[in-house]
């Protein structure tokens, strides 16, 4: 089992390993236990009441975060022609040409977000080996394959902080919702779009259970256990 240092053991002095935090209880939490030296990301972990191998209970979804995730999103887009224009126009930091796609097939994947114009697939999917184990693929059901009209839209939303979440073979949510420099205010906000989204992706193959388990964290910090049923009940201000 590994060691943890005496910051990470001062951090986790500050938490009741035994309660289920209040929402925005937890974080303020994660700012009073973040330690590291860097602006540290905070991220929401959710054990899911579903069975990942049964192709009806799949969750996989986008959510725009309302105060970004701040951090620098880098956007590769394969288009060409219009689309290659709109989506330069729309501060994509690169356009895959023929040369690009044999960097990328060589093991590049300086990026963050890959997104695609239908008509470029037949090339993208050369590429599945590479994007795929990365979770760069892009994918319809993540909204990152779009007609050229809706690349300057789409690439918008992807810098200012639109996050793909899926469910994982061991039946798990990961995902990040902003940094420990982030308010309260802004953390609970970007955090309650993130609850909100979980919910409405619910499968309707979904039984039971539809989330078992919810902790946030940040880089390197201890969990905090979130209630459920407040966690449940989160939502976006109107």
């Amino acid at each position: 089992m590994a060691k943890h240092g005496k910051n990470y053991l001062a951090a986790k002095a500050k938490i009741d390993l035994d309660q289920a935090y209040e929402p925005r209880q937890a974080v303020e939490l994660l700012k009073q236990t973040s330690y590291t030296k860097f602006d540290a990301t905070v991220e929401l972990h959710l054990r899911m009441g579903l069975d990942p191998r049964q192709a009806d209970q799949q969750v996989r979804d986008v959510v725009v975060l309302p105060n970004g995730l701040g951090k620098t999103v880098r956007v590769i887009v394969f288009a060409q022609g219009e689309g290659a224009t709109l989506a330069l126009g729309a501060g994509a930091d690169y356009i895959a040409d023929d040369a690009t796609i044999a960097k990328i097939q060589g093991g590049w994947t300086d990026f963050d977000v890959a997104m695609a114009t239908p008509d470029m697939m037949g090339k993208v999917g050369r590429l599945g080996r590479v994007l795929g184990p990365r979770g760069l693929m892009p994918n319809p059901k993540a909204g990152t394959v779009v007609p050229a009209e809706d690349l300057p839209r789409v690439i918008q939303e992807a810098k200012a902080g639109r996050v793909e979440f899926r469910l994982d073979k061991t039946a798990n949510l990961h995902i990040p919702f902003g940094k420990v420099s982030f308010s309260v205010d802004k953390l609970y906000e970007n955090l309650s779009a993130v609850m909100e989204a979980i919910k409405k992706a619910r499968p309707s193959a979904a039984k039971g259970s539809y989330i078992k388990h919810i902790t946030v964290t940040s880089t390197m910090g201890p969990g905090i256990k979130l209630d459920l049923n407040l966690a449940q009940s989160m939502k976006m201000e109107e």
